[in-house]
């Protein structure tokens, strides 16, 4: 792309002695959802009346205490959603509804009949404010622009009166602050908090000065440098509330919430999982997760995250893409081979741990147990998966715990059959693989008929022989054994030396149990080296101890 003159780095604010890049977030914001409103208006089909019902349900479900709930004077849907919510008394005694109206007399008023029984409101007026809307949408100068805020704070005032019984606060946005002149800005709010009155030195009932990101368009730190510049300008700013509402032009409105909370904003407004208009509003899960992780409490319940997702997409419609931080299908999984295996390890470590233990597990930035996530989907194979992922499926799904030494055999045969199907394997396509390789083979040696029997030795002997007599097929053909041996085994791999099968040594064994109760049955691992060098590993499962290892051999002298 050529750089034609068309575009401008943004023009930094002149901050100094800048105190944000040394702060830390220690708490939690008060947290204003904005889901009815910014994210319902952004949607392709926006919602019916029943589906924000069942929306607002959920946001307080899930802790919200203020939540903009519309725009009751845009449309009699709006409106009577307003009016639902207080008729059908959906609003809990520790929430506050925030409505939202443009600094016009008949929307305003409009706007107060909706709160008719309302029992506390937060009254959002905004109007906009930045050097190109009043070039291009307004025609105003700034003191005119001015002008449309304080005469919107007196028309709300002399408004009150129509929601007697309404406990009202104040909120007020320079729309497009992110592009306002911050000095300008200042003065547009000092304003309004000076035609507000009184009201505005009450403790409970403090101004909210939101600053919105209508569009972004500075880097993080710059944005940062706007808000502290904004906190230590605005006179007594001790007696407002400064709210940040960002969006996602950039792809940045995550980091600057954050750096914006650094930079002294004691508020958020947002959306669940970023929905908003063209890229999205701030993502309040991404945030509160990211809090949580550091170990400070969000104070929002994000615990059951598969019932927030299943009903955020059925609600409005929306997919929430697989890579999503916390939320999408695949933040919990590995398809590199490397990172299964450290993923395993580090698994495996922490059964032995304290359930509160520091969570140090590689590649996962916290334990999915905490949102309702499940360790089944952490590793996922495709041709790209390594040694130890198939082998961790194995263990997680179906309890096959194959020795450390036989997972590059496993993975070998499990990522060619990813390469030949070009796609991801399920957990039950794996089994039947590993199955299919090891389990279930017949050829070319297949054992037709066997039997032992215990050979009392003299009294006060140390070992107890055991004759293993069979009737095998090698290549087609049929070979009637027997020998002796220490234990069924030995005496099924000392027979085997009656047949043209390959000459071996059993170099490596493990067994253990698999199933419950009456299903227990043993697995057994055996890797043989045969007489040419070659090792390989074979597995086998029955009932009867002894059994499982013969049919570990015979899967190994069939392994090709």
């Amino acid at each position: 792309m050529q750089i034609n003159g068309k575009y401008r780095p943004f023009e930094s604010v002149p901050l100094k002695n800048r105190t944000w890049p040394d702060n830390s977030i220690t708490k939690a914001p008060i947290w204003c959802s904005v889901d009815l409103r910014d994210g319902n208006q952004a949607l392709i089909n926006p919602m019916t009346v029943e589906q924000k019902l069942e929306f607002f349900d959920l946001l307080v479900k899930i802790g919200f205490k203020e939540i903009e709930v519309g725009f009751p004077s845009a449309s009699d849907t709006e409106f009577n959603f307003m009016r639902r919510l207080i008729e059908e008394k959906h609003v809990p005694e520790d929430v506050t509804l925030q409505v939202l109206c443009q600094a016009r007399e008949h929307l305003i008023k409009r706007t107060f009949e909706s709160l008719k029984g309302c029992k506390k409101a937060i009254f959002h007026m905004y109007n906009s404010t930045s050097p190109a809307q009043r070039k291009y949408t307004f025609n105003k100068t700034k003191e005119e622009i001015k002008q449309i805020a304080i005469d919107g704070i007196a028309c709300v005032k002399s408004s009150l009166s129509m929601s007697e019984g309404t406990d009202v606060r104040l909120e007020y946005s320079p729309e497009s602050f992110s592009t306002t002149e911050v000095d300008y800005a200042i003065e547009v709010c000092k304003a309004v908090v000076d035609a507000w009155g009184d009201a505005a030195c009450d403790n409970q009932h403090k101004v909210i000065l939101n600053l919105p990101t209508t569009v972004e368009c500075a880097m993080p730190n710059q944005f940062a440098d706007q808000i502290e510049y904004f906190c230590k300008n605005f006179p007594g700013r001790e007696n407002v509330i400064i709210s940040l509402h960002n969006h996602n032009d950039r792809g940045e409105g995550v980091a600057q919430c954050e750096l914006g909370l650094l930079a002294g904003a004691d508020r958020v407004e947002g959306c669940l999982f970023g929905n908003g208009e063209r890229t999205g509003n701030l993502d309040i899960v991404n945030v509160g997760m990211n809090m949580y992780t550091q170990g400070i409490d969000p104070e929002l319940d994000f615990s059951n995250m598969p019932m927030l997702t299943e009903a955020y997409t059925r609600l409005t419609g929306m997919e929430i893409h697989p890579r999503t931080p916390y939320s999408g299908e695949l933040v919990f999984t590995a398809f590199s081979g490397s990172h299964q295996d450290a993923i395993r390890k580090g698994m495996a470590a922490r059964v032995t741990m304290d359930e509160n233990a520091y969570w140090d597990v590689p590649y996962l930035t916290f334990d999915p147990h905490d949102i309702g996530r499940q360790y089944e989907g952490i590793i996922r194979i495709n041709s790209q998966s390594g040694k130890g992922g198939a082998a961790y499926i194995l263990e997680q799904d179906f309890g096959i715990c194959a020795p450390k030494a036989m997972h590059p055999a496993i993975g070998a045969v499990i990522q060619k059959q990813a390469d030949k199907l070009q796609r991801e394997l399920q957990p039950d396509e794996i089994y039947e693989f590993f199955a299919e390789k090891w389990l279930n083979t017949k050829a070319p040696l297949n054992v037709l008929e066997i039997s032992e029997r215990h050979i009392e030795g003299e009294r006060g002997a140390e070992t107890e022989q055991v004759a293993a007599m069979a009737t095998i097929e090698w290549e087609g053909k049929q070979y009637a054994i027997a020998a002796n041996g220490n234990g069924p085994l030995d005496a099924f791999v000392t027979a085997m030396k009656q047949t043209p099968a390959p000459k071996f040594n059993i170099t490596s064994f493990h067994e253990h149990s698999i199933g419950k109760g009456s299903d227990t049955k043993a697995i057994a691992y055996v890797q043989i080296t045969k007489e040419n060098g070659d090792q390989v590993w074979g597995v086998g499962k029955s009932s009867n101890v002894g059994r499982a290892g013969i049919a570990a051999v015979v899967s190994a002298l069939n392994f090709n």
